[in-house]
């Protein structure tokens, strides 16, 4: 069993629950997991602590006799692409994704691009027990790794996308904030940017897709088309119309689903969503003659449906899209550039496509709280089980513990605005006061 790994690699505060000799551990873990003289291409993003893990990270996998393929700063999903472009038997993500500079993560892919499976991870944890490799591995740089990457974004997805739109880009001063702004010039866009300053420890700091604000001001003050905000590693995207106001995951996908269905080009004529994505996407895509698969948040649930079923369209409404047509995991930059092409064939601006999907009114709470003890908390779950009754056709409430921090989140939607308020805070009150932290 898994005892290091959570639902997204191996997180925590850098320097007390993520330390250079852990960090050395899990690369010569992974070096004796890929192989003696196979390669592990490893990537970060901005944060000031990834420096140091990523030179420990590489001293493990020497020391296990693998080589160790620096990329540098680079989204995750890069490190994805270029993996199974140079062969490795592994690729190493450093990041914590959204959460501040002072958290950080290390997380591993396949050679294929995917995340590992939980026995694979699993073995890795088991194989950090074990003694130290033959020591003949050495360590290398990737060269352009970001010019490689932007090159196969280009090529993969620049179809379509039509030059001249006036964007704004929010790189969050995280991952993508060199390569972001060069893959929109050089498919001929117009582009203001924020969040390209990194410092080591401004990576999220009141930009990127959880601070909306920054580029929906930046939109508003320059006159422009629309904003694209990533998230610290660039796997996600969030965007702003022309007025300023959020378009989130939801109206992504219903965008790209409708342009895919009406070219025959959706598989399965599926598309996979969570439990958290609104019942407003559900009545768009029925009346588009799309199924609508649902499973558990997280994206790794939402590629085990699409894999079980054959979709190759699915998501978050935290703005986490997978495109098994073409790409292996979540991409941010992809996803804008699908979200574009998609807008240029339907004839849509960003506000109209927004206008598509009409939202149940939703309140979504984060609640500090033991999160161990939801599953057991019999009278939060009568509760909802009552309320739930009630709502019938007309609503849904979610409960679920977050993966990553100590928070359990309640969701409640609602016809009825009111409604949903009510509920929504009757239940996250009682949450703090059975389980909370």
């Amino acid at each position: 069993m898994r005892k290091l790994f959570g639902t997204d690699g191996v997180r925590g505060q850098a320097g007390v629950d993520l330390t250079g000799a852990l960090a050395r551990d899990l690369g010569a873990a992974a070096g004796r997991f890929a192989g003696p003289g196979r390669s592990i291409l490893i990537g970060r993003d901005t944060r000031e602590s990834g420096v140091a893990l990523e030179a420990a990270l590489i001293e493990g996998v020497v020391s296990a006799g693998a080589v160790a393929v620096s990329a540098g700063v680079i989204p995750t999903p890069g490190v994805a692409v270029l993996a199974r472009e140079t062969g490795a038997a592994l690729g190493c993500v450093i990041s914590a994704s959204h959460n501040p500079f002072q958290d950080n993560g290390i997380k591993f892919l396949g050679g294929n691009g995917r995340k590992l499976a939980d026995q694979d991870e699993a073995e890795i944890e088991r194989l950090m027990n074990d003694d130290a490799g033959p020591g003949r591995g050495h360590a290398e740089q990737l060269a352009d790794a970001g010019g490689r990457y932007i090159a196969w974004l280009a090529e993969t997805y620049g179809d379509g996308v039509q030059p001249g739109f006036s964007i704004g880009i929010d790189c969050a001063n995280g991952a993508a904030w060199s390569c972001g702004p060069a893959l929109f010039e050089l498919l001929g866009e117009r582009v203001d940017r924020i969040g390209c300053e990194p410092d080591g420890r401004n990576i999220n700091a009141g930009v990127g897709s959880t601070h909306l604000d920054a580029i929906a001001a930046l939109v508003a003050d320059h006159g422009l088309d629309l904003g694209i905000a990533f998230d610290g590693d660039a796997d996600r995207c969030l965007v702003v119309d022309g007025r300023g106001r959020p378009v989130n995951g939801d109206v992504i996908l219903a965008v790209l689903a409708i342009d895919l269905h009406g070219r025959g080009l959706l598989a399965a004529d599926t598309v996979v969503v969570t439990s958290m994505t609104n019942l407003g996407f559900h009545r768009l895509m029925r009346d588009n003659d799309i199924a609508v698969e649902v499973t558990d948040v997280g994206d790794r649930y939402v590629l085990e449906r699409m894999l079980e079923t054959g979709a190759t369209l699915g998501g978050e409404q935290s703005g986490h899209v997978v495109d098994l047509a073409h790409h292996t995991t979540g991409d941010g930059l992809a996803t804008a550039l699908m979200l574009l092409a998609s807008l240029h064939r339907q004839a849509l601006s960003a506000a109209q496509a927004n206008d598509m999907l009409r939202p149940f009114p939703q309140r979504l709470v984060a609640v500090p709280a033991d999160r161990s003890l939801l599953p057991s908390a019999n009278r939060i779950w009568e509760e909802v089980d009552a309320l739930s009754e009630k709502l019938g056709n007309d609503g849904r409430i979610v409960l679920r513990a977050s993966g990553t921090e100590p928070l359990v989140r309640v969701m409640v939607e609602a016809e009825d605005e009111a409604e949903c308020e009510r509920i929504c805070g009757y239940l996250a009150g009682l949450v703090e006061t059975e389980i909370g932290a």
